[in-house]
């Protein structure tokens, strides 16, 4: 008995590992599994969570950090007349190391579930098809959902450019062939911008996990309503293929 369990859990490792969240990975249109990319939302929620926070602090916080354990009266007022204080103090010095590299594993995973060749690299298509086993499959196309990624992966190289200002303005100002053209020692992208983004990305986000609800696939339905995108085959949205494989083999 133990092992038929071992065998059987075997077998369900190398098909989840094979076909991944796919239809059918050799399908010229892909299809995948909405309940699995639901699962992966909600894993991938807590990085703009995570970054939403970092925002917060760094457009926000404090710019100053108290060193000493003093802090001295002058007997001086400014002229709103609040009593000042001396303190030790320096400016703080904010390293988003950590964000980077939260941002570029983030911008990997957006572009990663593109494609069948690139989702096999993604460890959170892997564990949330492992996740989704047991449940109702919901297969829906595979383009709306690049649109979506694609909308996130905007929005998380606009937040690398945000904590990386000096990078991106070394590699512009290489390419327009102008020294100063965008400045190299301030962050010339208004805080209020990423912060706004981030929080949008953390709400569309829940609501697919949460609600089911993809923005970026409803925004990338309106573009084919206007014409500018071709219209994937909603009609076979949420087919149960196997159920029609049954009533051709009876």
């Amino acid at each position: 008995m133990p092992i038929n369990r071992i065998s059987s859990a075997l077998s369900t490792i190398g098909t989840t590992c094979k076909n991944l969240w796919f239809r059918d990975p050799a399908e010229e249109t892909p299809y995948i599994n909405d309940t699995a990319v639901r699962i992966r939302a909600g894993l991938l929620l807590v990085i703009p969570l995570f970054m939403g926070l970092t925002l917060y602090t760094a457009i926000y916080g404090s710019r100053w950090e108290v060193t000493g354990d003093m802090i001295t009266d002058t007997l001086e007022t400014d002229w709103d007349g609040h009593i000042i204080y001396s303190v030790e103090a320096i400016r703080r010095t904010l390293d988003f190391s950590t964000q980077t590299f939260v941002l570029f594993y983030a911008l990997f995973e957006m572009l990663a579930g593109m494609s069948v060749t690139t989702s096999r690299l993604s460890p959170t298509i892997l564990l949330s098809c492992f996740l989704a086993r047991g449940r109702p499959e919901v297969w829906k196309p595979l383009l709306p959902k690049r649109f979506a990624w694609t909308i996130g992966a905007s929005l998380i190289i606009t937040c690398l450019i945000f904590f990386n200002p000096e990078v991106f303005a070394g590699w512009v100002n290489k390419l327009v062939g102008v020294d100063e053209w965008l400045p190299t020692t301030s962050n010339y992208m208004p805080g209020w911008i990423p912060l706004t983004l981030v929080w949008v990305c953390l709400g569309f986000m829940w609501m697919e996990t949460v609600l089911g609800f993809c923005a970026g696939c409803q925004v990338h339905s309106l573009l084919v309503k206007l014409g500018i995108l071709k219209e994937e085959c909603a009609a076979c949205n949420n087919i149960d293929w196997d159920e029609i494989a049954r009533r051709k083999q009876s």
